[in-house]
């Protein structure tokens, strides 16, 4: 397939004109004048397709459901507003259900007619329990290395993220060990600022939902969030407009720049569905007429109800510069679990994951490894 006329974001993320071939492997093959008919794409503009890298539902479906039913709705849902891979998200859970979610997760992954499963991301269990948001405080646990193995063989090597307190539990050794077989990512996290540059040093690289559920940065004491922010550490950021004001989401993109930021919707099974009474983790959650995200019973901030797409949108309207605003939608996500040399750009040998937009910037087509969705 050749798609024509193509106005698109290129490898270096600035706007280029020419033709894209799609070759029968779902990669992108030339780039340029090719002088073959194809579908003409005037009139649009090509984007690279998002990625999600913490997500636990959407559309009815959650990953902890352990059924690949719900991972197609979710599928499904994210491919249609663009979003053409994702990481499944686990809550904190005994090693059993988790376990057999991974299973479950691995065997879809290679069967999902939708959106990509890029691999999975642990969200606990080894968290602190001062901090476990919307967690189930029952099944937070120490870390162990045997356990995280045991899980990662469980989900055949596609474990890509793990978020940890590192303060919660005697991490040194875990981290060390973990960060060679994925993403280690600090979150859900009582540290001080001085625990948070430890765990830096021995291997973390990644910040869980930045600001939320973790010690914040005051003045006098900067907390993990100060420590962070000061780091190279890639922090995920979710900008629903209601987890992190857009006053500090401008802010924090001063300090990230173009290639710190992960924009992640951490979305569950209401994203897409709208008001009403559902299941996270085995919790009972709400989300109320008009609201930006699900809420416990007593008013914790439990998940999002966004999606990648529209929190891109979210961010041109609130003046985020547009190359740092897709960066953080596709590139780099793909960068923070290693998978930026397959996805998160328009780039020859890459898959065949674009998205193209009409002047209002609404999503007209999606091409998965080449196939229009």
């Amino acid at each position: 397939m050749i798609l024509k006329n193509c106005c698109f974001y290129n490898e270096a993320f600035k706007k280029d004109f020419a033709d894209i071939e799609i070759t029968q492997d779902g990669k992108i093959g030339d780039i340029g004048i090719i002088e073959k008919d194809g579908v003409d794409m005037s009139g649009k503009v090509l984007i690279p397709g998002f990625v999600d890298v913490h997500i636990h539902g959407a559309n009815g479906g959650d990953f902890g459901d352990c059924s690949e039913e719900s991972l197609e709705k979710m599928s499904s849902y994210l491919a249609k507003n663009g979003v053409t891979s994702f990481c499944p998200t686990t809550m904190t859970l005994p090693e059993k259900e988790l376990s057999e979610i991974l299973k479950t997760g691995a065997s879809f992954s290679k069967k999902s007619k939708g959106s990509k499963v890029a691999g999975f991301h642990l969200e606990g269990p080894f968290i602190a329990q001062s901090k476990k948001g919307a967690q189930n405080g029952k099944y937070v646990r120490a870390g162990s290395v045997e356990e995280f193995e045991r899980l990662y063989e469980c989900a055949n090597g596609m474990v890509k993220l793990i978020t940890i307190a590192p303060e919660a539990f005697e991490s040194d050794e875990f981290i060390s060990a973990v960060k060679e077989m994925c993403t280690v990512s600090i979150g859900h996290t009582a540290a001080t600022a001085e625990e948070c540059k430890k765990a830096i040093s021995l291997g973390v690289s990644h910040a869980t939902h930045l600001y939320n559920a973790m010690t914040p940065m005051t003045h006098r004491a900067a907390g993990a969030v100060g420590a962070l922010l000061d780091s190279e550490v890639m922090c995920e950021i979710i900008c629903d407009g209601g987890h992190i004001c857009p006053e500090v989401l401008r802010n924090t993109f001063k300090i990230l720049g173009k290639n710190r930021a992960v924009v992640i919707s951490d979305s569950m099974k209401a994203a897409g569905l709208g008001e009403g009474e559902y299941d996270l983790g085995g919790q009972r959650v709400l989300v109320l007429k008009g609201a930006k995200y699900a809420t416990l019973e007593d008013g914790t901030i439990a998940a999002s109800i966004s999606n990648i797409y529209f929190e891109f949108k979210n961010l041109l309207s609130y003046g985020i510069d547009f190359e740092a605003a897709l960066r953080s939608c596709t590139i780099n996500p793909a960068c923070s679990i290693g998978a930026d040399k397959e996805i998160g750009s328009i780039a020859k040998g890459k898959c065949a994951d674009i998205v193209a937009l009409n002047e209002n910037f609404e999503i007209t087509d999606v091409f998965i490894n080449g196939e229009r969705i």
